[in-house]
């Protein structure tokens, strides 16, 4: 299908041409669906030179390009992509048109027509600068366009070319890198997947249908195969499949999905087939809310950078009374041009943001999205972490621990096993608890009719034509009018130790109880420690567990403060009390109760498997469920402010050396220029490198 051609080989690295690759061509979606070919550990496009580079691991490369030859590249070509000024052939024509004109006045005679070729090649920079004083009043461009026209005037031909050729690839080389570190967050929206295929019976045969992803419905069943993007969050119900989680989560090591397993939209499944319950489809999708979380981080400045950008602003007219002075003192022209040459603003306002935007970018890699500076720049603040226990501190996956009868003829071992037959086609936590538990004592199936689903209260079936009811107590007892009081005394025993309990009734009396349990996370105390170190004074928790239990948890992990029986408003009031006393609170939960909590703290950090609401209130959304992400993003908040505070210092510091320099006639108006913008593109550069973590 596909037409390509062998350009290089080497054994781990193999480049190839295609004519059916050109500008047009949708980079992000060729290089995920490269990738996703067995043995290919990285690839890379490259629509220019109309190529493409696979990085294998020295296998078999035969067996690739059988893999490549049924892709067809002209699927993936679309509309222009927005480009950067790095790769576009016209950024660098201010460039080579001031380096024309320095070349032509240094090659011929006379004055006048030394003046027009300077001229024409200044123009672009005069007409930014008259328009940028009628816009914005004094500003760096003012002051630039003034130096070029004062070495201009003074017929100081040479310096005026050079000046402009430097500001004109110092501005070429700021505008790329500016729009590269909003590319690297733009990398973390996935391409659109225009096509699915979904399960469908027709006359009670099983049949694909191919759809455009927007028609999917919740419930669908939506198949995906090797090498395809998933394009919905659902549960597995069929299949098992390796995946490539790296685009949401940023671990490369491919993972095993089988039945009963959540999946995120935007992986790719590596070898296999899943067949996928809808769960959540559309804008509700992961990538759709990372899309929204990209727009917010491009859009946002933080209160440092509009610190900095305010102060750029209002040093522009302390860099033009200095020149002023200048030339009070030294009666110097060229002093003049010189100062007017350099300013604070383009380092202030580009670094800054600049920064923010690529440890944003980072974050995203390793499965954290941010909603935008702001949010970063209040985490490195925080002195208070508060944590809902469940999900967050816990695993949020219940285990069985035991299984109580009431009912002499029936054995523990049958209630698990009747239990888990009536539970086994759904995705509650509870549901998957129990039928995990069957499974390893030898999961003896028990024949059921329909099961109907009450939601929030459990399922109905019958057995042996009795009535099966399973669920909350609420349920069996007030809705079931299922008889508690002869287990009142175990029932009250198993609450008071924390435990989760579903009730199974039978035939209209309450037949035995499964008590389950949520794990404390392996890393919590590791990463409430690391927390501490990073600067974080108070760890509280809150839960609406009882207070033994939730106490026993406080100590073991070595939390500070610790409230039970917590309602969701109740929550929220902590929080605001903790704020009132000035401290600033970031609050970490997963639940639909936490809300009102994420939103009412200083930052909301969403955990990988919460609630839809939780996730779109809170601040810091984690796309993976590993706890140690909170320490990670502590520290690169913390690493990331003292970036942005080194470049602000280094800015006005040496820019204050420059303009003394100037002033005093130290540096002449190129080696002016060419000092400014060689430490505005260093500090571009030292914004965009990558901070340490760990």
């Amino acid at each position: 299908m596909s037409r390509f051609f062998l350009k290089h080989a080497s054994p781990q690295r193999v480049r190839y041409g295609s004519l059916d690759i050109n500008r047009k061509c949708d980079t992000d979606a060729l290089t995920i669906r490269l990738e996703s070919i067995n043995g290919v550990k990285k690839a890379k496009v490259n629509p220019i030179a109309r190529t493409f580079t696979l990085y294998t691991n020295g296998g078999d490369v035969l067996n690739i390009e059988k893999k490549l030859s049924k892709i067809d590249f002209k699927t993936f070509i679309g509309s222009p992509k927005k480009k950067l000024i790095m790769y576009d052939e016209n950024g660098l024509s201010g460039v080579w048109r001031s380096i024309g004109a320095l070349a032509f006045c240094a090659a011929v005679n006379g004055n006048g027509l030394k003046s027009f070729i300077t001229f024409l090649a200044s123009a672009p920079l005069f007409a930014k600068g008259v328009n940028d004083l009628f816009q914005n009043g004094l500003s760096s461009k003012v002051l630039e366009s003034m130096a070029v026209g004062v070495s201009l005037a003074r017929r100081d031909y040479t310096a005026a070319n050079s000046a402009n050729a430097l500001l004109e690839l110092g501005e070429y080389i700021e505008e790329s890198t500016v729009q590269k570190s909003d590319e690297l967050i733009k990398e973390l929206g996935k391409p659109n997947i225009d096509k699915v295929w979904i399960e469908k019976i027709v006359e009670d045969k099983k049949v694909l249908k191919q759809i455009p992803s927007r028609s999917v419905k919740i419930g669908d069943i939506v198949v995906v195969g090797a090498g395809e993007t998933v394009a919905i969050d659902g549960h597995v119900i069929a299949g098992a499949a390796t995946v490539n989680q790296a685009s949401m989560t940023g671990e490369y090591e491919p993972v095993k999905k089988e039945r009963g397993d959540r999946i995120m939209s935007g992986v790719i499944i590596k070898e296999g087939q899943l067949k996928i319950w809808a769960e959540q489809v559309g804008d509700n999708t992961a990538t759709a809310r990372i899309k929204h979380y990209i727009l917010s981080s491009l859009e946002e400045k933080s209160a440092i950078g509009l610190k900095a950008s305010k102060l750029a602003d209002k040093l522009v007219p302390v860099t033009l009374g200095l020149s002023a002075l200048s030339y009070l003192v030294t009666q110097n022209m060229q002093n003049v041009a010189s100062v007017l040459q350099a300013d604070y603003s383009c380092a202030l306002k580009l670094a800054t943001p600049v920064a923010f935007k690529s440890a944003i970018a980072q974050a995203g890699k390793n499965g954290i999205l941010i909603k935008g500076a702001k949010a970063l720049e209040a985490l490195s603040s925080a002195d208070t972490f508060v944590f809902d226990k469940t999900g967050t501190l816990t695993y949020g996956e219940l285990e069985v621990i035991s299984v109580t009868s009431f009912d002499e003829n029936w054995s523990k071992e049958e209630i698990l096993n009747l239990t888990a037959s009536t539970e086994e086609h759904y995705f509650h936590p509870v549901a998957e608890a129990v039928v995990k538990a069957a499974k390893k004592l030898g999961f003896i199936h028990m024949h059921h009719e329909e099961v109907e689903f009450i939601v929030a209260h459990g399922v109905k079936t019958i057995v042996l034509d009795k009535d099966v009811t399973i669920g909350s107590r609420h349920f069996l007892e007030d809705d079931e009018r299922i008889s508690f009081k002869e287990h009142e005394s175990k029932i009250n025993k198993s609450l008071e130790e924390g435990k989760t309990i579903l009730y199974v009734g039978y035939d209209g009396k309450l037949l035995g109880m499964i008590e389950m349990f949520d794990k404390v996370r392996q890393n919590a105390k590791s990463v409430i420690k690391k927390l501490r170190e990073l600067g974080v004074k108070k760890i509280v928790m809150l839960t609406g567990d009882v207070g033994s239990r939730a106490k026993a948890i406080g100590e073991e992990l070595g939390i500070d403060e610790v409230h039970a029986n917590m309602l969701p408003r109740s929550k929220a009031k902590i929080i605001n009390e903790l704020k009132a006393e000035g401290e600033k609170v970031v609050f970490v939960g997963d639940g639909i109760n936490d809300a009102p909590a994420l939103i009412s703290a200083d930052v909301g950090i969403s955990m990988f498997k919460g609630a839809d609401i939780t996730k779109a209130t809170a601040d810091i959304s984690l796309m993976k469920d590993d706890i140690e992400a909170l320490a990670q993003i502590k520290t690169l908040s913390n690493r990331a402010i003292e970036r942005v505070h080194g470049n602000f210092n280094a800015t006005v510091g040496v820019n204050s050396a420059i303009l003394l320099g100037a002033s005093a006639g130290v540096f002449t108006p190129i080696i002016t220029a060419a000092l400014h913008n060689g430490t505005t593109i260093a500090l571009l550069l030292n914004s965009m490198k990558k901070l340490k973590t760990s």
